[in-house]
Order: C-alpha cells, then sequence, then structure tokens
C-alpha cells in the first residue's frame, strides 16, 4: 500500500470516530431534551405556566452546549486528519490490530461506509500475513509460492478478518491442510455489507482466481465461519446461475456455527429497535439499533439472495424473508455447531446455543425448515462457544476428513 492510500487510511478512521461521537452526541441531546420535557411538564401541571421561562432558559442552555460538542466533534475529526502525517510504517488494515478494528466498523456500519465510498469500505481481497494479494498470476503465484492444484477458500464471520482463523492454541487449520497438499485461500470482506452482494462478489472473485492460479485447479472446498457460511452459499448459487466455470470444481463445503435459519440477537435488534423507537426518550437507541448494517440484518433469517431484502422496509415487523436456496448439487455438505452446554437439547443450549447461534441453525433443521444436510455430515461440540470452531484440534481432525 502507498504513503498516499496510508494516509487516507488513517484519516478516514480519525474523521469516522470523531463523527460518529459527535452523532452519539446528538443522541444523547434528544434524550436529555424528552427526559427534560416530560419533568417540566409534570412540574407545569403541578405549579402552572411560572415554570415556563425556567425552561425556556435550561433549554437554551441544553441546547447550546450539545450543539459546542457537536460542532467540536465534527472540527476535530477533519483536523484529526493530520494524524495521518505520522510516520506509521503500514497501513492500520495490513496490522492485525488496525484491521480488527476496521472490521468492526464495517460488521457494524459498512453498507453505509460502501455507500459514501469510503477508504475503510475495503473491497473484498485475498490476504496473506494481511497484505491484499493481486489477483493476477505474477501476483498470486508471488503470494502462493507452494501452490497445490487442491484449494480451500476461506471465509470469515461478522466483525472478523482473516486473522481470526489463529485464534486459540491449537495449530491453524491451514497449516494442517497444507501437509495434506491442500492450499488454503483466506479472503477478507466487507461483513456490513448484504450477504448477496458478497456472495456475488465471492463468486467474480474465485472466478478470476481459477483462472490465474499459478498451476491447473484440480478441486475447490469452500470453508465459512458464522456468516462466512452463508457468503460460500450465496457464492456457489450466483456462480451457479452464471455458469462460472468454478463451480463444477467444488467437491466440499464446510460451515462452522453458521445461521443458516438466522440468528437470535437480530431477531432481538430487529423488535428491541421497534419497541425503543415508541417512546421520545429511548428513540435514540432504537435509531441506534436501526443503523446496524444490511449484513447483520440478513442474519435475522439467514438470507441469501437480493429478492430477500429488495424493496423491502429492513424495519418491518412481518416475518423475514428467506428464500430456500438448495445446497450446491454435486458437493458434499459438512457443518459444525456448538453449545455452551454439553447436550445440544438442554434447555439453556436452545436459548442461547454457542452464544450467538443455536444447534439448529447451525445444522439447517427446525420444524419449519430443512436446508438439505445429511445429519451423518454434521458435528456438535459441547461445552464450547461460537469462535471455539475457528481453532479447535477436533475440528481441525473432521477438516482433513471432509477436506482432503
Amino acid at each position: 500500500m502507498t504513503t498516499a492510500e496510508r494516509r487516507t487510511e488513517v484519516r478516514a478512521l480519525s474523521e469516522l470516530g470523531l463523527t460518529e461521537l459527535g452523532k452519539a452526541s446528538t443522541g444523547i441531546h434528544e434524550t436529555h431534551r424528552a427526559i427534560s420535557d416530560r419533568i417540566f411538564g409534570a412540574v407545569r401541571w403541578g405549579v402552572g405556566p411560572a415554570v415556563a421561562p425556567v425552561k425556556a432558559v435550561h433549554d437554551a442552555i441544553t441546547d447550546g452546549v450539545y450543539l459546542i460538542i457537536d460542532q467540536s466533534m465534527t472540527t476535530a475529526g477533519k483536523v484529526g486528519g493530520m494524524a495521518a502525517d505520522l510516520p506509521l510504517k503500514q497501513a492500520p488494515s495490513s496490522t492485525k490490530a488496525g484491521a480488527t478494528i476496521i472490521a468492526a466498523v464495517n460488521g457494524l456500519i459498512g453498507d453505509e461506509l460502501d455507500a459514501r465510498q469510503s477508504p475503510l469500505a475495503e473491497p473484498m481481497s485475498i490476504r496473506v500475513d494481511g497484505q491484499p494479494v493481486s489477483l493476477t498470476r505474477d501476483g498470486l503465484a508471488a503470494a502462493f509460492p507452494s501452490a497445490t492444484g487442491r484449494l480451500v477458500v476461506a471465509l470469515h464471520g461478522l466483525v472478523e478478518t482473516e486473522h481470526a482463523w489463529a485464534l486459540g492454541e491449537a495449530e491453524p487449520y491451514a497449516e494442517r491442510l497444507a501437509r495434506e497438499g491442500v492450499t488454503t485461500v483466506f479472503i477478507r470482506y466487507n461483513t456490513g455489507r448484504h450477504i448477496s452482494t458478497n456472495g456475488r462478489d465471492l463468486a467474480e472473485l474465485i472466478d478470476e482466481l481459477v483462472r490465474r492460479w499459478p498451476i491447473p485447479v484440480e478441486s475447490i472446498g469452500l470453508l465459512g465461519h458464522s456468516m462466512g457460511g452463508l457468503v460460500a452459499r450465496s457464492a456457489a448459487h450466483y456462480g451457479r446461475e452464471a455458469g462460472h466455470a468454478w463451480v463444477p470444481m467444488v467437491r466440499a463445503s464446510v460451515s462452522l456455527g453458521t445461521p443458516h435459519l438466522g440468528a437470535p440477537l437480530e431477531n432481538l435488534a430487529h423488535h428491541g429497535s421497534a419497541g425503543l423507537m415508541r417512546l421520545p426518550e429511548t428513540r435514540a437507541f432504537g435509531r441506534l439499533l436501526r443503523r446496524r448494517s444490511g449484513g447483520i440484518r440478513d442474519l435475522r433469517a439467514g438470507s441469501l439472495v437480493d429478492e430477500d431484502w429488495t424493496g423491502r422496509d429492513p424495519d418491518d415487523l412481518a416475518r423475514a424473508v428467506a428464500a430456500e436456496i438448495e445446497l450446491l448439487p454435486g458437493a458434499e455438505h459438512y457443518f459444525v455447531s456448538a453449545t455452551l452446554t454439553g447436550n445440544p437439547r438442554n434447555p439453556l443450549a436452545r436459548v442461547v446455543g454457542d452464544g450467538l447461534v443455536l444447534h439448529h441453525s447451525a445444522s439447517g433443521r427446525n420444524s419449519a425448515r430443512r436446508i438439505g444436510f445429511d445429519p451423518r455430515n454434521g458435528m456438535h461440540l459441547g461445552r464450547s462457544n461460537h469462535f471455539t470452531l475457528l481453532n479447535d484440534d477436533r475440528v481441525g481432525d473432521k477438516l482433513l476428513e471432509w477436506l482432503t
């Protein structure tokens, strides 16, 4: 990344952080006024119109203070861009810490940043040691000097990066697969964009990857954690529709803790934001919840295609729409679920699952929907959480069996 690109990235981070603080102060201002209006209304009911001058003074001071805070934050955001001239050796997105911060921002409002063409809305890319890889034959050959014809495309989950695959102390899956002659290609993407948007981009990226890989590609495996499993399914769907040559090469797909039938936390946020919007004292918090990205909203029912969200009010309280997209024909499909309890049938497990995703959603099967997994192609980890699945010896053993 050039010095100019690095400066642009740092400046964008500085401005975004302080601008968002300014927006937060606006929400606090609105909440403050709503509470004070209710209090002064009650006092006026008791003592009469004599309270009106006091309220006028209070409101003028309050509005002035918050106006100063808002303008100060906006100005500081612009001035803060001077931090871009600090002698940083690497762009934030190329470091583990910086990439993690940007990934969190993208997960929350990445679609908004993408629409504004913000430098923080990173395009989907292949990453090696945190650096983007040029999607050319020379660029791929340099990044993968030990390239094999058997590929596994690894997709991280919401607010994650490719660095997440190294969490924990177990040997990373990519290293274990490499010993079996399989090359893992890590993808980084903006998880705030709609899953279908990322799915279509991934289909195009894999198409380019296969055509420019240093040696002929023999087989492809798709490995997705959480949201990554949905993006992989969406890419297979769009790649098949487009007639991409890579699609018949997919021999297996594995989803780790993927909410195929939706995630309860997003459903809670969806209805919770509607409740918060009902009262002026909580409306600012309701708007904050409603700012969550399209990618997060897609997790409500596990949406994979544009039709699930195009032309629909994202805040509609009607039942979420999720087209039934079949698993890719001709490939084997595997899943791993986890629960905080030892037994997935434990009443607590039915409520909290692995902390983020329920067992039945990860296995793609409940009383109303069937994704199509063969139950024999599944694995459950008891007393484990959502992030255990990123790097665990038990999962690693299964991946060697399924992907090699």
